[in-house]
């Protein structure tokens, strides 16, 4: 039995489930699955990312997780009880992985892979996470990490920004709006600005020196130097180096690695260097030779100079190869750095041609805290501190530091009895106070441990040697007490052995009889003579001398005029020793009582460092002094107080202030200050107004603080000490105090005055009292003193004062004090936060401060929402609502529409603080309650008011639902705003119907109303259609979809509205109908039902409903073309408005309405498929077509109409069919008059006259017509446009247009044009679009398109359909099948302009665009046997089936293809159609006999070709099967009505032999030499046709019809009259009688014969080329008299073929038939044959000319297509 589980809610899938079993649930690896039931092994449930499939599976695959479950029962939710982070990162991770994918689709190669990358590193992250092994710091950078790259991903991805706290997602319920604005900026800001780091640290790695001349060992010092004032910054770093250049200490990396810790900013410019000076150890000269001496000196070797800002721009991970210079004099090493950096070339020169020192630099920011969780490995491993020199910019307290640095700068010596000078080494002790020489005490640089002792360099012959190296003396705080160093002097003799021998010494001790110890600066030391061999083990002999020659006694004149002398620097770095003498009187102020007014003067210039060290002891100093003498020194006890707690306000020293609040908690032991304190500051304040100078009062005020701490300790104290006696006197003190304080602040004064700035001072400070006061007054009462404080403030203030802004910062730390968080001092302190506020706020004065303000206030709202605090916090928002709700309103709507500043920081913070206040609102009007909200609408005296406040609110929602109000990865922020705008809205709409119905109706605010309804609903953040299903499912969970209770709330608002809907149609249809094409089922099911509404009220109203069908059906294009709708809806849309009307009176117009609306939607819906492929196809065309004639002959909407003749122009155009392009765009034209009317600026028209515009177009379609080669049609709009500039007389112009004519009539003569191929199709089937399902079609096909080329081109069109292989008509099984069929053949155009195709001489590039231009009708034949077929002579049953059809438009004409309008079949006979095959083999061989005649021909092979191919079938029986089957006695019995019939099969049988052997005799003349053999078997195969058909001599009626070749038709000219070729290429003279073998006969044939009967055939019979006729000189010619009698010629003048002289009337017929693509009858399109008088004579000829009605002409070539 299935039981609900309890506690197994949540799982984990750990296989994948096929769920083959009945119900089965299907499971993948990974999935999450929600747990319902379950039974004996088995759970029923969902998977989480899709809840609606349920089913069972076996509960050994799911691992259990524990889980909160929310909503008990059948809608429960189940949130997993694990960390936040985790659960994040899983729902992400599955999200990405789709998305991931699809990147790959899309070719987004880099970002796929970074994605992967970071998908990987966050798993691994996610597993420690998991195991659970990690210390809490190490956790917390993990998760740092994840979240990191979390947002990195989304980011990337486009997805939302997630608020956090504390790495964990935020529940936006939880928090108020205004926190979550404040998260949401957070991680805004820091992905948009990352904070620069203050603190930077130099990593120096030092990997080799290279150099030719190595062999001795080095020793490498780093230090940092700064430039500007030519001092070291840092100590110095030290690396011994071996014999080959690399670390003596390889495996101990800090010996080679340091970090020089704590530079500043101001640290990283170019004047500061890295210095690197190499010495070495060895021979004294480099040269020298081993075996002179074994004692070893450290000698000069080479320096290197780098700037710091070159490491800022260079990659920080490249090593650099720094140069080593050298210095030409010894005497000037001291000083190499300097020349090195001044670029002082003379005085140094490089160390040696391939000398570089490799060292990898890199500078690191961030403090030394970060840099370890960073750069982990680099600490680990090891790596030495090098400190600066001095304390850093920020001293801590608690860091223990106590380094000498001395400098031996230079020496004097004299020569002592030598001729050369000496060769000088410095060796360094420090000893303590018993002599003793402490170990481990001299440090030549960090990287190195110290030593005993340091040796100096050595420099060759120097008497006045300059060394400048620094050492360190790390020497214990202890030990400096009785400590001193001594330098021992001696000479390096680089003779003999080489020995090193005293001479003298110098010594200096660390600390004075004071305690003071050693100054710093440059000491001249004196140098004690001695011997060689003097022992100094003996400390006491020479300590009691004098050491320096500073403070020599003036009587001891002997030492102060040796001229020997020792020069040293020393500086003291320590935090525990001072040489200040003041502080040191200070401090010991007991032994010397009179000095103590001294000392405390003396305090203020002693500097702050020194204070700070001794800050402890300095303070109980100070209250020392005034426990013992208050009265004598408690002003000056006072003042030094105030300068040490400023002292600690300095950036460099504020650390030092929890040493102050830590001496204040536990060593302050002043139980009697805090009366003496009181007292001198209220002395101070009750000086302020009369006071001169305010400085040092504004010393006092800024000190405030912690005077207060002082003050309450104090009394606590003595609270302790006495039990609490003079409490009230205590109390008293305070009153008065802040009575003083009161007074001051009271005073109005000019903004610039100083007593006005002394209470900016003062109101600064203020806020940091509250909590001392706290700490002994109750909270009311420190609220009540706050309230007072602030209260005696002067209002009247102007606004430009900036005390006004000081003032308003007070309140903003009041509000974020610990003070205002107490809900009991908070309704003390609200009414003048809220008074304050709201007078900056109506000012528009300081709204980022007032925002900052509100935010805190609001924030804190949400905090105290407890059941206790309920009606505090009721009260408190009543307040807020009651003062600001109407000035929030107002200041949003005035931010909103001031323009936005220019500067990007300016532009940041005005967005900063229109979101801010934002917020705040959207938090107030989420906390108000039902209460609330009565009681704001009761609050309005009138109805105006409320109807300002209503259109203020509703704006305001508008603008909070602007897309750019947010950025848009905000969509957590965007949601919480609609649902606190729906709920609003909801509370306000009362009022609405309340107040503004019936008579007190007010369209305004209702207007508003619904404004702002529908744009909340089509809000993209709502649409959550485009959402993945996780965050569909999240959204619908919390918030339900706001869309559909908006949508219901418009309806019921709707019906409220009774008659005064009426003032909304047919303005609200347009956004009506937007909402209902929102793709939500329920919110159309809602709002559909309105536009019945609509119409029944306007049908009352005017008893039509013209206005909403005309709004509806504009609305409908735009929208549907913006993407919105869909099928569905149109069904839906149909179906609800149809029942709704049922019972209507009006009923018929109305289903004719939803009707004509339901198929504008259908093609409307077509359209806009068709439009989203991407290359123009025939779809798109066909379907704009279809979208055009719609709105023309349905809606007769014209503007509709014309903006999608434009479409239509412009897809023509991108498709490059330039005809179709010139036709569509002709439909505007014949719209346009030659007026003057002016029309409005229109599409991409200007503002322009009516003649200007069809001008425009006419010009424009000329242009097209002629790149689609249909000069013709161009020719007569020429002709009209010229008319139109000869009736203005504007000859310019006409100049023109008659030069385009005649070159369009040149183009015509010279220009080839192909031959265009007719297809006809059918699609078949339901799943085609409306406006091509189950309906056939003609196309024209492009250039050189064949029939298969087609058929590929129309199945990539339409991928899904299905090639038909048969030309049977489909039968009803296809008609309705849901799928798509196409049936695809070709097709023959019938020209129905006859009579210029029949007409002799006129040129065939005049008739090929009559072949193929306004055709409406089409063949189709189709062969096929009748009766039994003889297998002898199939030709005696066969039959072809002859399909004619008519199309409701000509083509070419406004697309490439239109609808067949009437189908039409006959059958042609077996003779028919034999009689059709000869005439047109004739056509075909005259045609070639004429080009190669007239040398059109480049080659003979196709007169070959045909020539065989019809002899060859002849005689292998194909015309005596013809005979056999038509010619024999049955037949003419059978058929007595075909006798008629066989009579001319008789007639073209002879004809074909009479053409073939002219052809023969020409193909005789032209055949080439290697053809010969096979001509000769032609002629042979000739004569046994010739025997076969019986033929031994011509019929006579076959030598009076002489052979003709035109393209006239067999019917109409039988009986022609003769015209003869002869063989040789001329015309001959008419004769009576001529030899057999010249006699031929020939009646004219149709043109189009060759292509029917292709189709039969298979082959195509129409010939390759046709080229200029020349004319032949060696026959004189003969005039051509062909036509229906003989007395009239047929060759017509230049003026009746259409040329510019033709009579007027049929001149216009002719134009209107070339440019309509309308019907009209045949007459109309051409002119009737002219009359016989109309004809001009015959032209007259010579013996030796053409006639001229028969130029030399190029006609097009029939295998290619004509446009």
């Amino acid at each position: 039995m299935w039981i609900p589980t309890e506690h197994e809610k949540y799982g984990v899938v750990l296989a994948s489930f096929r769920g083959t079993v009945q119900h089965g649930l299907p499971l993948e690896i990974g999935d999450t699955v929600q747990i319902l039931e379950k039974c004996e092994g088995w759970y029923r449930g969902f998977i989480l990312k899709n809840p609606n499939v349920k089913g069972i599976f076996p509960s050994s695959y799911i691992h259990l997780k524990n889980a909160h479950v929310k909503n008990k029962g059948q809608f429960e939710t189940v949130i997993p009880v694990e960390d936040s982070v985790i659960t994040e990162m899983t729902s992400t991770l599955r999200d990405w992985g789709a998305m991931w994918k699809q990147l790959y689709v899309k070719n987004e190669g880099d970002l796929f892979h970074r994605l992967w990358h970071v998908m990987n590193e966050i798993l691994d992250l996610r597993r420690q996470v998991l195991v659970g092994h990690l210390t809490h710091d190490r956790m917390r950078d993990v998760k740092q990490h994840i979240t990191a790259r979390l947002d990195w991903g989304n980011e990337q991805l486009g997805l939302d920004l997630v608020p956090r706290r504390e790495f964990s997602m935020v529940d936006p319920d939880e928090i108020s709006v205004t926190e979550l604005y404040r998260l949401m900026e957070h991680r805004h800001r820091k992905k948009e600005t990352p904070t620069p780091a203050s603190t930077h640290h130099l990593f120096v790695h030092m990997k080799s020196l290279m150099s030719a001349n190595l062999g001795e060992e080095l020793e490498v010092f780093f230090h940092i130097y700064d430039g500007r004032e030519n001092r070291p910054l840092s100590e110095r770093f030290f690396v011994r180096l071996n014999k080959s250049g690399l670390p003596k200490s390889p495996e101990k990396t800090e010996r080679q690695c340091t970090l020089f810790v704590d530079l500043g900013s101001s640290d990283l410019r170019k004047d500061v260097y890295i210095v690197v000076h190499i010495i070495r150890i060895g021979r004294m000269g480099a040269g020298e030779k081993k075996n002179t001496c074994s004692v070893q000196y450290r000698r000069p070797f080479g320096c290197a100079v780098v700037s710091i800002a070159d490491l800022l721009t260079a990659d920080s991970k490249d090593d650099h190869l720094l140069k080593v210079y050298a210095c030409n004099t010894e005497s000037e090493w001291y000083q190499i750095h300097e020349n090195i950096i001044k670029k002082a070339n003379s005085r140094y020169n490089l160390s040696g041609s391939n000398t570089g020192l490799a060292v990898a630099l890199q500078l690191l920011h961030g403090d030394i805290e970060q840099l370890r969780r960073e750069y982990m490995v680099l600490f680990t491993r090891g790596v030495s501190i090098t400190r600066k020199l001095g304390f850093s910019d920020v001293i801590m307290p608690g860091e223990m530091r106590n380094d000498l640095y001395v400098t031996l700068e230079k020496g004097e010596f004299e020569k002592g009895g030598k001729s050369v000078a000496r060769n000088v080494e410095i060796t360094v002790y420090v000893l303590d106070i018993d002599g003793q020489v402490l170990k481990s005490h001299v440090a030549a640089g960090s990287g190195e441990p110290g030593a005993d002792e340091y040796h100096s360099l050595v420099l060759y012959h120097n008497n006045s040697p300059r060394w400048a190296e620094q050492i360190k003396l790390p020497i214990p705080v202890d030990m400096f007490r009785g400590s001193h160093v001594r330098f021992e002097f001696r000479h390096c003799s680089t003779k003999d052995k080489g020995e090193k021998k005293l001479f003298g010494y110098s010594f200096v001790p660390l600390m004075q009889e004071d305690g003071r110890t050693l100054p710093d600066g440059t000491h001249e030391l004196i140098i004690h003579k001695c011997e060689e061999n003097t022992s100094l083990a003996d400390c006491s002999r020479y300590l009691k001398q004098p050491f320096s020659k500073a403070n020599l006694p003036a009587n001891n004149q002997t030492l102060k005029g040796t001229k020997e002398s020792f020069w040293i620097t020393s500086f003291l770095c320590s935090t525990k020793l001072t040489q200040n003498g003041d502080m040191l009187d200070l401090l010991k102020w007991r032994a010397h009582p009179e000095r103590i007014n001294d000392s405390l003067s003396k305090l203020k210039e002693i500097d702050g460092s020194e204070i700070v060290k001794f800050l402890q002891d300095t303070l109980d100093t100070l209250f020392g002094i005034l426990d013992e003498s208050s009265q004598r020194y408690g002003l000056k006890v006072f003042d030094s107080l105030v300068h040490i707690i400023n002292l600690l306000q300095d950036s460099k020293f504020q650390h030092f202030k929890p040493v102050m609040d830590t001496y204040i908690e536990s060593h302050f032991a002043g139980a009697l200050s805090y009366r003496d304190l009181i007292k001198v500051l209220k002395w101070y304040v009750d000086r302020i107004v009369d006071a001169e100078h305010q400085d040092h009062i504004q010393q006092v005020l800024k000190a405030t603080e912690y005077i207060f701490k002082y003050i309450i300790q104090s009394r606590r104290l003595f609270s302790l000490a006495t039990g609490g006696q003079n409490e009230e006197e205590f109390r008293v003190c305070i009153h008065e105090l802040f009575m003083s304080i009161r007074f001051f602040l009271s005073q109005e004064n000019k903004g610039t005055s100083p007593v006005a700035q002394t209470q900016a001072v003062f109101l600064r400070t203020f806020p940091s009292v509250y909590g001392e006061l706290l700490k002994i007054f109750t909270v009311r009462e420190v609220a009540g003193f706050v309230r007072e404080t602030l209260g005696s403030l002067p209002t009247t203030v102007h606004a430009d004062c900036p005390l006004e802004a000081v003032k308003l910062q007070c309140i903003a730390k009041t509000v974020e004090s610990q003070l205002y968080v107490n809900p009991e001092s908070r309704c003390i302190l609200l009414p003048v936060v809220l008074r304050v506020l709201q007078a900056h706020m109506q000012e528009q004065r300081d709204l980022v401060m007032c925002a900052r303000i509100l935010t805190s206030m609001l924030s804190l709202i949400k905090k105290e929402e407890t059941v206790t605090a309920e009606p505090v916090v009721s009260e408190e928002v009543e307040l807020i609502v009651e003062s600001l709700l109407a000035v929030l309103l107002r200041t949003i709507l005035e931010i909103s529409n001031r323009p936005q500043p220019a500067g990007p920081s300016m532009r940041l913070q005005f967005q900063d603080v229109t979101g801010e206040f934002v917020a705040c609102l959207l938090a107030l009007l989420r906390q108000m309650s039902d209460r609330h909200y009565q009681q704001l609408l009761q609050a309005f005296s009138s109805k105006d008011n409320l109807r300002d406040f209503l259109l203020q609110i509703f704006t305001v929602f508008r603008i909070l639902i602007r897309p750019e109000m947010f950025p848009k990865d905000w969509t957590v922020m965007r949601l919480v705003t609609n649902n606190v705008i729906i709920t609003t809205v909801l509370y306000l709409s009362d009022a609405l119907r309340k107040n503004f119905l019936n008579d007190k109706f007010d369209y305004k605010v209702w207007d508003s109303y619904f404004y702002l309804s529908v744009i909340f609903i089509n809000q993209p953040c709502l649409q959550l259609e485009s959402f993945s299903p996780s965050k569909r499912k999240k959204i619908l969970e919390k918030y339900g979809d706001m869309r559909v209770m908006m949508g219901c709330e418009i309806f019921s608002m709707w019906q409220n509205l009774g008659e005064h809907k009426l003032n909304f149609i047919p303005a609200m249809i347009g956004p009506f109908l937007e909402v209902t094409l929102v793709p939500q089922p329920d919110l159309r099911n809602v709002m559909i039902p309105i536009f019945h509404d609509m119409m029944d009220w306007e049908q009352r109203r005017s008893g039509n409903f013209k206005q909403v069908e005309a709004k509806l059906i504009d609305k409908l294009d735009s929208l549907m073309s913006e993407g919105k709708g869909d099928e569905t809806y149109r069904e839906l849309f149909n179906s609800i408005l149809l029942k709704k009307i049922e019972r209507e009176t009006w009923r018929e117009s109305g289903i004719s309405l939803i009707a004509t609306v339901t198929r504008l939607m259908e093609r409307l819906l077509d359209y806009r498929d068709c439009m989203k492929l991407g290359e123009v196809d025939g779809k798109k065309i066909g379907c704009t077509v279809s979208l055009l004639n719609f709105y023309k002959t349905e809606l007769n909407k014209e503007e509709m109409y014309i903006r999608y003749i434009h479409k239509l122009y412009d897809l023509h155009l991108k498709a490059q069919n330039y005809t179709e392009a010139s036709y569509t765009l002709l439909l505007y034209d014949e719209l346009l008059e030659w007026s003057d009317r002016p029309l409005r600026e229109f599409l991409n028209y200007p503002m322009q006259s009516e003649w200007q515009r069809k001008e425009y177009l006419h010009l424009t379609i000329i242009q097209n017509f002629d790149r689609g080669k249909c000069w013709e049609n161009g020719i007569i709009l020429c002709r009209e446009l010229a008319d139109q500039y000869e009736s203005y007389y504007d000859y310019r112009n006409l100049s023109k247009m008659r030069m385009m004519e005649a070159s369009l009539y040149d183009k015509i003569m010279d220009q080839q044009r192909l031959e265009p191929e007719f297809f006809r199709v059918g699609f078949y089937g339901k799943k085609f679009p409306f406006f091509l399902r189950n309906k056939e079609f003609v196309c024209r096909g492009h250039d050189y398109e064949r029939l298969e080329a087609f058929q590929q081109r129309m199945l990539n069109e339409f991928p899904h359909a299905i090639a038909m292989q048969h030309v049977n008509q489909p039968d009803q099984t296809i008609y309705q099948a849901e799928a798509q069929y196409l049936q695809i053949y070709a097709v023959t155009p019938i020209p129905e302009s006859q009579d210029v195709l029949q007409r002799d001489g006129v040129p065939d590039n005049i008739k090929s665009f009559y072949k193929f231009n306004h055709i409406w009708r089409f063949r189709y034949d189709r062969p096929f046997h009748k009766g039994t077929k003889d297998k002898e002579n199939e030709f005696k049953s066969l039959w072809v089936e002859r399909t004619t059809l008519t199309l409701v438009q000509s083509l070419p004409g406004i697309s490439r293809w239109f609808e067949v309008d009437k189908r039409e079949l006959v059958e042609v006979s077996p003779l028919e159609n034999a009689i059709e095959v000869i005439e047109n083999k004739n056509l075909q061989l005259r045609t070639l006999i004429t080009q190669c005649q007239s040398r059109q021909m480049q080659n003979i092979n196709p007169l070959t070709m045909c020539l065989n191919g019809v002899i060859d079938a002849a005689v292998n029986g194909g015309l005596a099967r013809y005979q056999e089957a038509f010619f024999v006695k049955d037949y003419i019995m059978n058929h007595p009505e075909d006798g008629e019939k066989i009579g001319r099969l008789r007639e073209l049988m002879f004809e074909q032999a009479h053409i073939l052997e002219y052809g023969l005799a020409v193909h005789e003349k032209f055949v080439p030499q290697d053809m010969r053999p096979l001509h000769k078997k032609l002629v042979d195969q000739f004569h046994l046709m010739k025997s076969s058909l019986g033929i031994q001599e011509f019929p006579a009626y076959v030598r009076a019809s002489p052979v003709h070749f035109t393209n006239g038709s067999p019917r109409t000219c039988r009986n022609s009259v003769p015209n003869i070729i002869s063989p040789d290429g001329g015309r001959g003279v008419t004769r009576r009688s001529y030899p057999a073998v010249n006699r031929y006969s020939s009646s004219s044939l149709s043109s189009q014969a060759s292509n029917e009967v292709s189709n039969i055939t298979g082959q195509s019979e129409s010939s390759d080329e046709v080229f200029n006729m020349q004319p032949s000189p060696s026959t004189s010619s003969l005039s051509s008299n062909h036509s229906a009698s003989p007395n009239v010629t047929s060759s017509a003048p230049s003026s009746a073929r259409g040329s510019p002289q033709m009579a007027e009337k049929h001149k216009h017929s002719r134009e209107n038939a070339c440019l309509s693509p309308r019907e009209r009858p045949v007459s109309a399109i051409f002119p009737n044959p002219l009359d016989p008088a109309q004809r001009a004579p015959p032209h007259q000829i010579g013996d030796t000319t053409l006639p001229r009605s028969d130029p030399n002409l190029s006609a097009p070539d029939k295998g290619k297509t004509l446009y």
